[in-house]
């Protein structure tokens, strides 16, 4: 996925808490959507083991989502197949996603 899809659906939950979050996750019908919010819930796992090893005391209630970046990753090419024997490049975009969550 481009980064610049990508970053339609990643601004819709930056600032949010994580249940409103995967809430419009859940709803929306982008294609990013459903990436992200597997994104997501991985980082409350991540937290949740976190606490449990370091005792933090990390209410997983009140996590939000702090902040979401998406940035540009390499590109792959690749040939389609045309009319009359040509071919067309096509380019495979992707993307690197981090996100970070804080306790509000």
């Amino acid at each position: 996925m481009s980064a610049q899809k990508a970053r339609l659906v990643a601004n819709e939950i930056r600032g949010r808490g994580v249940d409103d979050a995967l809430t419009i996750l859940d709803l929306s019908t982008k294609r990013f959507a459903k990436p992200l919010a597997k994104l997501v819930r991985s980082a409350v796992a991540n937290a949740d083991e976190k606490n449990n090893r370091d005792h933090a005391g990390i209410d997983l209630d009140n996590l939000v989502v702090k902040e979401v970046t998406v940035d540009q990753g390499s590109s792959m090419w690749r040939i389609r197949a045309r009319a009359q024997g040509r071919a067309a490049w096509i380019q495979h975009r992707t993307s690197h996603i981090q996100v970070v969550l804080n306790e509000d």
